[in-house]
């Protein structure tokens, strides 16, 4: 083993860097701001205008296709015996709400010029 035991020759170390100088330190802050945050002649939008309501059937789809499965993940997770009556009826109205939404879709768009890009 040739070598063996032997320090290698390091090269010696270079020159520490200067110290960096701050920048000064600004004495001029305040719980104010110089200028106000938001300008009182700026555009604001206009409010927009309510959701509308579902009729009461499709209301009771979405409920079915949401509620449904979220209501047997929480009873299986908490481990919740519930007869299979109730199962089936939870699986029933889960497939029912999803065919209901799907049979009264719309076969056309609402505007048939619209190709569904927004300005």
């Amino acid at each position: 083993m040739e070598h063996y035991g032997d320090r290698p020759a390091l090269e010696p170390e270079p020159d520490p860097l200067p110290e960096v100088a701050l920048p000064p330190f600004d004495e001029d802050l305040d719980d104010e701001p110089d200028e106000p945050a938001y300008d009182s002649e700026r555009f604001v939008p206009p409010l927009p205008p309510p959701l509308p309501r579902p009729t009461p059937r499709r209301a009771v789809a979405w409920a079915g296709v949401f509620g449904a499965p979220i209501l047997l993940l929480v009873l299986l997770v908490f481990r919740v015996r519930t007869p299979a009556l109730v199962d089936l009826v939870l699986l029933g109205w889960f497939v029912g709400g999803f065919v209901y939404l799907v049979a009264t879709m719309p076969r056309a768009p609402r505007e048939p010029w619209d190709d569904g890009s927004r300005v």
